[in-house]
């Protein structure tokens, strides 16, 4: 005899189903995937963010979307474009300290990685009508998880540093006398921020901004476009989510490679 639990599927008023699921398909390829590919990620930002040297190119002024903005006096000459507000880090702290926490909340309290991590994490559920194994719920009412109510404000401060991502990107149109320039890295960076926008703007907090509580979107012509053009994008948020994902770091290996003198950037033009 199976013992029950009080909630969910144990639960007394539920049929007494001794298999974990009745699904034939192969339900668990989408968490063991999302599991591998999120923590092959979270690894080599990880070691990345605190390696600290070999993120920024003077030459076309390249520079790492792990340590942008650098605002330590430990940060390479021609990095700090918006001052240095701190002295020298300390070795255990990476130089884009403070942008890094605001991004890392914004991700995961990010609806689509909620869905991404419950399932390939914590296993809440792995995947529909899949019984999970935790004997009772109490939703986002708790810590930590009462912090994913914290979301739209993270999505406020995202917005200002893609802001700030784009300021990069303009610098990157650097040549290497000193004018005008385009070269492969300034392309990957234009990948890049482009991914970032898409999925920052995409975000279901920016929908809500846009369009939430009009009750007549005739007199709201401008909202209204505005709404529907967030709207598409939230409708492929979860593919912005992996695609900028990719494109990060992607555009820290890519400026790692160059700043290491490992190969030299490929030029468009100057």
């Amino acid at each position: 005899m199976t013992r029950s639990v009080p909630v969910g599927v144990g639960s007394k008023s539920r049929a007494s189903i001794g298999q974990r699921t009745l699904r034939t398909d192969r339900w668990w390829q989408y968490p063991v995937t999302t599991f591998i590919l999120l923590s092959l990620w979270v690894i080599y930002a990880t070691v990345r963010a605190f390696m600290n040297h070999d993120y920024f190119v003077a030459r076309y002024h390249y520079l790492s979307p792990f340590t942008s903005p650098c605002v330590s006096t430990k940060c390479v000459p021609g990095s700090t474009d918006f001052g240095t507000w701190f002295g020298n880090f300390p070795v255990f702290l990476p130089l884009a300290i403070i942008t890094l926490v605001f991004l890392l909340g914004f991700r995961l309290t990010c609806y689509y990685y909620r869905k991404a991590y419950y399932r390939s994490f914590w296993l809440a559920p792995q995947a529909c009508g899949v019984a999970e194994p935790h004997g009772k719920y109490t939703g986002e009412t708790r810590f930590p998880l009462i912090i994913q109510n914290a979301h739209r404000y993270f999505w406020m401060i995202a917005v200002l540093i893609s802001l700030v991502n784009t300021w990069d990107l303009i610098r990157a149109f650097k040549g290497g006398d000193g004018g005008v320039g385009m070269g492969l890295g300034t392309v990957i960076m234009l990948v890049n921020v482009a991914a970032l926008w898409m999925y920052t703007l995409g975000c279901h907090s920016c929908r809500h901004i846009m369009g939430g509580r009009l009750r007549h979107f005739s007199k709201h012509p401008v909202r209204y476009r505005a709404w529907t053009w967030v709207s598409w994008l939230n409708g492929k948020h979860g593919n912005f989510a992996w695609t900028s994902l990719g494109t990060l770091a992607l555009t820290d290996f890519y400026i790692w490679l160059v700043a290491a003198n490992v190969f030299s950037d490929p030029r468009i033009f100057n």
